[in-house]
């Protein structure tokens, strides 16, 4: 299997966590809404709880991540710890921007 470009990675990373965070946020809230329960507070609930796993399937599991770093300290590629650290940190904006949108959408941060 041929290496991915890093920028390409980089954009890969932070969509693949904004799609996680939005998808599974709004199936949930369609699965609250045949439930009986209020869509958008479950949409906004749900947000805040799956982002840690948008993260996570955003940077392909931790295995990669823990490995990559570890090269980095054992082995003195610096390079690696550095690509690894953007790609947390783009997949953290990913999901980031997905949670605001749903802050947005679902208005539940405002109190009456």
């Amino acid at each position: 299997m041929k290496p991915q470009p890093f920028f390409p990675l980089l954009l890969d990373s932070y969509f693949i966590a904004l799609g996680v965070l939005l998808g599974g946020a709004l199936i949930g809230g369609f699965a609250a809404f045949l439930t009986g329960k209020p869509p958008l507070t479950e949409i906004f609930r749900i947000s805040s709880s799956i982002r840690i796993w948008a993260i996570v399937a955003a940077i392909g599991g931790t295995f990669d991540t823990v490995y990559s770093f570890e090269r980095g300290l054992f082995q003195g590629e610096t390079k690696d710890i550095f690509k690894q650290f953007l790609l947390i940190l783009s997949a953290l904006g990913g999901a980031q921007t997905g949670a605001l949108l749903i802050t947005w959408l679902t208005q539940e941060h405002i109190s009456s």
